[in-house]
């Protein structure tokens, strides 16, 4: 029985045609700017969002790290979800190489309200650390997919930006939210200064993220990147499987949403599943187990040939993504069923 893997959509592997773009790329040394490929895929990702310039970066987290250093220095402070990537799930990686401190705010969805940024905002006091930026997610990883609604970000954005705040959007699953919310790409990065999106997750490339925003920032991003050991040579390669990514599996992460809600509703259906189905909009379907602990959980759903994460002490994730199809679904809720009945 094959195993169906639910971890997470960054285990997607490239398709065939990827594969063979990727083989028959144009290369040159991207630290010198002459990777065609690569220059290529950041003018088109640009174009895409609606930004000056864009820059690939070998992930996510860097592109999120990239888009706090070009927004504040070292003493200063952003805002972010409590409960956000940022702020939980990349190693203080702003605070260690920064100096740059988070703020956390708690919130219901991971969606900010324009009050709450406000009220974020540090008072002109010797004893605090001045407010430089905010980050927003998009969708939220850990509220279970949930995408913004257009309007609230552009109220959350409108409040930053009134008092003076550079906005970075992390946008891992950028187009996830388009796609949900029937939105422009473009009309949800005009919400921000600085986006990240990964091309690695949803959209199936092997490696890699880009961030994007005016040339000024994205050039001092490209000293920052440098001076991280991000700076790669020849990897046209990874450029043409971003490129084949925007091209040709955006339009299809309507699928991943589908299969996700078929998964969460069949998950919802069980005795000793807690799932809040209107958190479902996306690839994502975030839940809990009462009769068992979570390890206990996943561990039994690997022997059936389901692999699923723990992502917290209560919660559990599974993610449909490029590569699971609809009988996928049905075995996991098969097994999920089984676990439970011997619990």
């Amino acid at each position: 029985m094959p195993t169906v893997d639910l971890r997470s959509d960054t285990v997607t592997m490239p398709s065939p045609e990827m594969r063979r773009a990727m083989a028959d790329a144009e290369l040159g040394d991207d630290v010198w700017g002459e990777d065609p490929t690569i220059n290529r895929l950041q003018e088109v990702a640009a174009e895409r969002l609606g930004k000056e310039a864009a820059l690939f970066v070998s992930s996510g987290t860097m592109g999120n790290l990239l888009g706090i250093l070009v927004s504040a220095r070292s003493g200063q402070e952003i805002i972010a979800d409590a409960d956000s990537h940022t702020f939980l799930s990349e190693t203080g990686g702003a605070a260690a190489l920064g100096g740059i401190q988070i703020m956390p705010v708690r919130t219901a969805a991971g969606i900010m309200t324009a009050e709450q940024v406000a009220e974020a905002i540090r008072v002109d006091d010797v004893h605090h650390p001045r407010t430089a930026a905010i980050a927003f997610e998009d969708t939220h990883n850990y509220h279970g997919g949930i995408a913004w609604p257009l309007e609230a970000l552009r109220a959350a954005s409108a409040e930053a930006h009134r008092n003076g705040l550079s906005v970075h959007l992390d946008g891992a699953r950028l187009f996830n939210a388009a796609v949900a919310t029937g939105s422009d790409v473009r009309e949800i990065a005009a919400c921000a200064d600085t986006v990240t999106f990964c091309l690695s997750k949803g959209l199936a490339a092997p490696v890699g993220s880009v961030l994007a925003g005016p040339e000024e920032k994205i050039a001092e991003a490209r000293r920052w990147r440098k001076m991280l050991g991000g700076g790669m040579r020849e990897i046209g390669m990874l450029g043409a499987a971003g490129l084949f990514a925007l091209e040709n599996m955006v339009d299809r992460l309507a699928e991943d949403h589908a299969n996700a809600r078929t998964l969460a509703e069949g998950l919802a259906e069980m005795e000793g599943i807690t799932l809040d189905l209107s958190r479902v909009q996306t690839n994502l379907v975030v839940f809990e187990v009462d009769r068992m602990a979570p390890a206990a959980f996943v561990a039994e759903c690997e022997k059936r040939g389901v692999k699923g994460a723990q992502i917290s002490r209560r919660q559990l994730r599974f993610v449909t993504h490029y590569g699971v199809t609809a009988a996928d679904v049905q075995q996991a809720l098969k097994a999920v069923g089984e676990v439970l009945g011997a619990a």
